[in-house]
């Protein structure tokens, strides 16, 4: 859905395909007041209806996808937004705004409603301090249970010091009260020292005899503040380098377009169709090198002797390396876009840097193929991966899970096609999606999603190769500071290797964001694991984590 105009003062906006009115018509009286944001209207519940609102919205309306919780303090009330749309018409958007007491933050929890709902209360409570009834297990997921206060409250103490002591580790199934109960459980240590936790996380597993009784990822690790930097940079050159560094993975570009869109909607930019078309095909190139890390790795969680295939897939990530190399100037920290476009035009001579794109797109049916006899033809990774990790698509939309996750259990959803940026809609390609619900079906979707971005990087050189030279526009014409209208809110995300990458901004009339809250595609398919995990053995637990292929940098964020 494309952003609007503020409507005018007591005027409402109406986005097509959206009927409002008939929202506030279904939610009746439980409607306190209704708020303009750029992509989708806000209506205001009391803090002790929200289960009873998002129940109707999802079950009544349809809306069931909750993207993200955003929640924040203001000088007269503690605020949570659940951001709410539709997996299958995207266009859809609408948000619920729900104000709490500031002397005491007290708001009905949605995690009966939204699974995912579960862990985006948990970090609301954790940094903002939004205490979340009948949530059933509302405890810090960033900081150390032992933490003092809430970093983003605004009564927070910055030079407290803080203690934070090591707690044994207890197995939650333990009945410890019942003596005579005997009991098979097991607590395992998974991480976080281990090449099979993707970088810094620690899985607490519980095992009953050999088979997973219950898992909980302990994340945030790696939690660096990037919504807090961004909050402190302006719009238009200092926080355009930070979302590299969340998903570091080689999907730079797709992270720095996910704040250019919001950040450009937000400040009515329009970017010409020229930069359009670079920002597609060094997007696609991201998305084939961040799967090539996701095949590799996930080769090497499954069987060790796939060495290898890993060091195949590095070879052609490498080549995709080079490319965006000869772009942008880096290998990792791209920094390319800019709001409005992009900082240079194509690499000269154009024949050459175009050449080499082809060249490698050319290679890529031979070295699928061979990946395909290498790695789904072998009967050691079918084992490991057919019906493991099975997530049905009603959990996986539970879950909140996107991108290859959610795809992989046959859910139709991709925002490159469903809410069209970029110049996505005018270019032939498909949506990749398997049925399977398993590992293997996420491995497929994955390698079928490189042929997919070879097609589309194919054809967007073949229009850039013919544009006429004195039409190259590569920016718009962006003021040099940005200050958008004070109060102005909008949620924007594009399709991401790992799924729905979005950003919420409320603006505060200055040239920084008032709040800045990110959407982590990551963060969503991580909580998944539990269910994913429950009743298999510890070694599928493995294959089941490497089929989500998080990056940590953008879960803690």
């Amino acid at each position: 859905m494309s952003s609007q105009e503020k409507a005018p003062e007591g005027e409402l906006p109406q986005v097509e395909g959206v009927d409002y009115d008939a929202i506030e018509d279904l939610l009746g009286d439980r409607v306190l007041g209704r708020e303009t944001h750029l992509n989708a209207e806000g209506f205001v519940v009391r803090p002790d209806e929200v289960e009873e609102t998002l129940e109707l919205l999802r079950d009544e309306a349809g809306f069931d996808h909750l993207s993200m919780l955003t929640a924040q303090d203001y000088a007269d009330r503690y605020e949570s937004i659940y951001h709410l749309t539709k997996y299958d018409d995207r266009t859809q958007e609408v948000s619920v705004v729900v104000p709490t007491d500031p002397e005491n933050p007290t708001s009905e929890s949605a995690a009966s409603v939204y699974k995912t709902a579960e862990w985006h209360e948990r970090e609301a409570y954790d940094l903002v301090g939004i205490d979340y009834e009948n949530h059933p297990d509302l405890r810090r997921i960033l900081l150390p249970e032992t933490w003092q206060g809430h970093p983003l409250s605004s009564d927070y103490d910055q030079d407290k010091p803080q203690v934070v002591t090591l707690k044994e580790h207890v197995n939650p199934l333990a009945n410890s009260t019942d003596e005579t109960t005997e009991s098979d459980t097991m607590f395992l240590n998974i991480g976080p020292h281990h090449p099979a936790t993707h970088g810094v996380l620690h899985v607490k597993a519980v095992l009953d005899g050999e088979q997973v009784a219950d898992v909980e990822p302990d994340i945030g690790y790696l939690h660096r503040c990037e919504e807090q930097m961004c909050q402190q940079g302006t719009y238009r050159h200092q926080i355009m380098p930070y979302p590299d560094r969340w998903d570091y993975s080689s999907a730079g570009l797709l992270n720095e377009w996910a704040y250019a869109r919001v950040a450009e909607d937000l400040n009515d930019i329009e970017v010409p169709e020229y930069a359009q078309v670079i920002r597609t095909m060094s997007a696609e190139l991201c998305r084939i090198a961040a799967h090539m890390l996701a095949l590799g790795t996930f080769c090497l969680d499954i069987y060790g002797d796939f060495t290898a295939i890993f060091m195949y897939a590095m070879r052609d990530r490498e080549k995709v390396q080079n490319i965006l190399e000869d772009l942008t100037g880096q290998r990792m920290m791209f920094n390319y876009f800019r709001l409005g476009g992009v900082v240079w035009d194509l690499p000269e001579p154009r024949e050459e840097f175009f050449g080499k794109i082809r060249d490698f797109i050319d290679d890529l049916p031979e070295t699928l193929e061979e990946y395909h006899d290498l790695i789904t033809g072998n009967e050691i990774f079918q084992t490991r991966t057919i019906d493991t990790g099975v997530l049905e698509p009603e959990t996986a939309k539970q879950y909140g899970c996107t991108g290859p996750v959610a795809r992989g259990s046959g859910i139709d959803y991709d925002l490159r096609r469903d809410d069209p940026y970029g110049y996505y809609d005018e270019l032939d390609w498909d949506v990749v999606t398997e049925d399977g619900c398993d590992n293997f079906a996420r491995l497929l979707v994955r390698m079928r999603e490189v042929e997919e971005s070879a097609k589309i990087i194919s054809q967007c050189v073949d229009i850039l190769e013919d544009w006429p030279e004195d039409e190259r526009n590569i920016q718009a014409n962006v003021p040099r500071t940005l200050k958008p209208d004070p109060d102005t809110e909008v949620y924007r995300a594009v399709e991401g290797a790992k799924g729905e990458l979005g950003i919420y901004i409320r603006s505060d009339g200055t040239d920084k964001p008032g709040r800045f809250k990110i959407r982590s595609p990551c963060f969503n398919n991580l909580h998944s694991l539990e269910a994913m995990a429950e009743g298999e053995y510890v070694p599928d637990l493995v294959a089941a984590l490497g089929s989500l292929d998080v990056i940590l940098g953008e879960v803690d964020r």
